[in-house]
């Protein structure tokens, strides 16, 4: 018995020793802080460097011939590696099984065993494939929905999650002021405010809270792109943004503010374009003095891919990858995506003495603390290729797309056909024996780029034929928009780079086809606008997305005039990426569905709201030109934009920033003001993140009643403008929004508060603070349909 006692007293002798021996690093019951300065203090100079790096797992391809190279697996991971960007072109299977390997090799082959992160897109649902997806950034601003956002990130995060991703590069929070960028259906609209308040509520869902911890089966969000990306010169992608501080700052900047106010994103992607000179991967005043210091952001700032090798080769203020990567990292860049090639040569920078150690800890540390806020070091199980198969199985996404789809898209227009006294849509039960579905995105559902590969991908073709039962459906496919494809096959994700355009007389006979289908039916539904070739980011020498023409291309317009003159009723579909200059459309046809990329139910939420199963409710989030040569044009300019009208077309836009009509009606009462006489705040400048203290000056309200015969939402919007200021201010602009649901004859009242955040602004002498004055404040269902009472502020 003593011999036994003595044994066991020996066993938890050696297991207390064992435990205590174990490094701070690997105890999950330590701060982070803590864990990270011991991890630190173990790292050699080229583990640290490895931290900072990256590298892409297309190249080298992550197979068996690489694992089974243990020369060359060392040669490129022996000192570890911060982040793994994705291959697009893998099955679930593959990308789960080389993801567990390589962990493997870096929890237990490499010296300190620190964990690598995988990182993948994730811009309206995971770029994997088996995966759902959702609309478009700009489509599914439009149902300005910030609660159901949250939701549908929390799905992608968690279809993420269980495939071993733990940062995904999303979302996109730039404000677009130039549809002619191809990246304009990537953004959430030309609203800062709205764009940081959507953003906001996107990275909450893939991080799980508000306050930077990334709860489990969560993901760390980025932001992009930082900053002025939206607004480049000529809408040309990666153009210069040569705008004033004050623009930068209240249009560009502030979307990303927000969004670090309110919900503290893992990272913020720094953007392609220069400001006065100086590219945002060298712009120090912009990503240490305003985000580090202003802001006090601490999570990692990341570049854009290859953002670091144009410091060198594209804007030239860099001779050649060691001084890119100098500058970059002074300016508070990181890590270098995709391949890390700039950033191997820290090393040597640091033995220069051009870099300090200290920096350098301090740059290493926000990844390590990362790593450990994702749990990476304390969750160390292999990725369950199973439970990720349940996943993709689950129908939860489908439920989601569906409806956000319904609530996103939006009824630009609806009147009545010919004579008739009632509007066109909806249509209903057995109105129509036949019923013609023409188009060159009828047959097809596209998605948009950054998408991943739903296994569920509904077009309007196949959903209309499902929903029109006792209906002949029939189809043409009216033009074609570019004639080698779209832009990404399903079948093999490739990209397809050079466009080629149908000829005229190729299109014109389809047209003949197509008019000779609308003849034999009842009603039209044509479904028009860009395929994913002519709306995507530019980023080759022979990859183009950007427009100097916003018309229809293809002669799309010659289809919808041969349609038109068949005398039948025609609803048109759009679907696309950016807004379109359509105005005989407009002026032609009676009514008009925008339905952008509307993710993989866009055909069946289409069908839904087609024959009044869903009432629309979706808002523009961005402004319609009349013509390309009007742009830029969004609601939010100055006093003197816009002043004249132009010698041959109207100064208005087509359709203004939050339009959007519904099957029913809505009144409002004219709005009132409550503590409108509350003293001012204190004289000086104001925190740029918490105004005044967030001191409440009055409280607006408004009566909204539903007096149509039909269930619907309102999305109610409030406007603020400053009568007169020290510098001129715009026009309006949107502080608050909230969306309702009211059933006929119901009537809510909506509240707004109004703090210093909805009034402060940068006055003349680039202050942030609250002037004293009187503020109109605009409440109404658009930027263009407002009524307005005065709020006076100070004496």
């Amino acid at each position: 018995m003593k011999f036994v006692t003595l044994v066991v007293s020996c066993l938890i002798g050696c297991i207390s020793y064992t435990y205590a021996q174990q490094p701070v690093y690997k105890d999950a019951k330590q701060p982070i802080a803590k864990r990270v300065t011991d991890l630190l203090s173990r790292m050699t100079l080229e583990e640290k460097v490895a931290q900072l790096q990256t590298m892409h797992a297309g190249r080298p391809k992550l197979d068996d011939k690489l694992f089974n190279n243990t020369g060359r697996l060392d040669s490129l991971f022996k000192n570890g590696m911060g982040m793994m960007n994705p291959a697009f072109d893998e099955t679930m299977e593959q990308t789960i099984t080389a993801r567990n390997r390589l962990q493997d090799y870096m929890v237990n082959k490499t010296r300190l065993g620190i964990p690598i992160i995988f990182i993948d897109e994730a811009h309206h649902g995971l770029v994997q494939r088996q995966v759902d997806v959702f609309p478009h950034g700009i489509g599914l601003s439009c149902s300005w929905d910030v609660n159901l956002l949250e939701k549908i990130y929390t799905h992608a995060a968690m279809q993420a999650r269980v495939r071993g991703t733990s940062l995904v590069l999303a979302p996109v929070v730039d404000v677009c002021r130039d549809p002619r960028w191809g990246r304009t259906g990537e953004t959430l609209g030309e609203d800062p405010y709205l764009c940081g308040m959507l953003g906001s509520a996107i990275v909450r869902g893939f991080q799980g809270s508000n306050n930077g911890i990334i709860a489990p089966d969560h993901v760390g969000a980025t932001l992009k792109h930082f900053s002025g990306h939206g607004q480049s010169e000529g809408g040309s992608n990666q153009s210069p943004a040569n705008y004033s501080l004050r623009v930068i700052r209240e249009a560009h900047m502030e979307p990303f503010r927000l969004c670090v106010k309110y919900a503290n994103p893992a990272g913020i992607m720094a953007s392609y374009n220069e400001i006065d000179g100086m590219p945002s991967h060298a712009n120090k005043w912009l990503l240490k003095d305003v985000l580090r210091k202003e802001w006090n952001y601490n999570g990692v700032v990341v570049s854009d891919w290859f953002g670091i090798d144009q410091l060198w080769n594209k804007h030239f203020i860099a001779t050649d990858q060691k001084a890119a990567a100098l500058k970059a990292f002074n300016a508070g860049v990181t890590t270098d995506l995709p391949y890390g090639i700039n950033y191997r040569h820290l090393g040597a920078l640091v033995k220069e003495n051009r870099i300090s150690t200290k920096s350098l800890d301090s740059a290493v540390a926000r990844i390590l603390e990362l790593k450990f806020k994702l749990g990476l070091f304390d969750q160390q199980q292999p990725i369950d290729l199973e439970k990720a198969k349940q996943n993709a199985a689950n129908t939860e996404g489908h439920q989601l797309a569906l409806k956000i789809a319904e609530e996103s898209m939006v009824l630009l227009k609806n009147a009545p056909f010919g004579n008739a006294t009632s509007r066109l849509l909806p249509f209903k039960k057995d109105q129509y024996k036949k019923i013609a579905v023409v188009g060159p995105m009828a047959a097809a559902n596209l998605l948009g780029d950054y998408s991943g590969l739903p296994d569920k991908n509904i077009s309007l073709l196949e959903a209309l034929r499902n929903k029109a039962q006792g209906a002949e459906v029939l189809y043409a496919k009216g033009c074609r928009i570019t004639a080698n494809g779209d832009s990404i096959s399903q079948n093999n994700y490739q990209y397809i780079d050079t466009i080629i355009f149908p000829t005229a007389a190729e299109n014109a006979q389809l047209i003949d086809e197509a008019v000779k289908t609308a003849q034999q039916a009842d009603v039209v539904v044509l479904a028009i606008g860009e395929n994913e070739q002519l709306s995507r980011e530019a980023w080759g020498p022979n990859h183009f997305g950007d427009m100097a023409d916003l018309r229809l291309q293809s002669q799309q317009e010659d289809l919808v005039k041969a349609i038109v003159a068949t005398g039948k009723p025609v609803v048109v579909y759009l679907m696309h990426g950016r807004p379109l200059a359509i105005p005989w459309v407009v002026q032609n046809v009676p009514a008009i569905v925008d339905g952008w990329f509307m993710g993989e139910e866009a055909g069946n939420a289409f069908a839904n709201i087609l024959f009044g199963d869903a009432n629309p409710s979706g808002k523009l989030t961005i402004t319609y030109p009349r013509s390309t040569g009007q742009v830029p044009v969004y609601y939010n300019h100055k006093p003197s934009a816009h002043f004249f009208d132009y010698v041959v077309e109207d100064k208005t836009p087509l359709f203004p920033f939050g339009h959007g009509l519904s099957y029913t009606t809505f009144t409002y009462s004219k709005p009132r003001v409550l503590m409108a006489n509350a003293s001012t705040a204190k004289k000086g400048s104001l925190s740029s993140v918490e105004p005044a203290g967030n001191k409440v000056y009055g409280t607006v309200e408004v009566d909204v009643t539903n007096t149509g015969t039909m269930k619907g939402d309102e999305i109610v919007q409030l406007y603020i403008h400053q009568k007169v200021s020290s510098v001129t201010r715009p026009v309006k602009e949107l502080k608050d929004f909230t969306r309702i649901t009211l059933e006929p004859g119901q009537t809510k009242t909506v509240s707004f508060t109004i703090d210093a955040s909805k009034l402060a602004f940068w006055n003349a002498d680039m202050q942030y603070t609250v002037e004293d004055g009187v503020f109109e404040c605009l409440v109404g269902r658009s930027s263009a349909d407002v009524q307005k009472v005065d709020l006076k502020v100070g004496n």
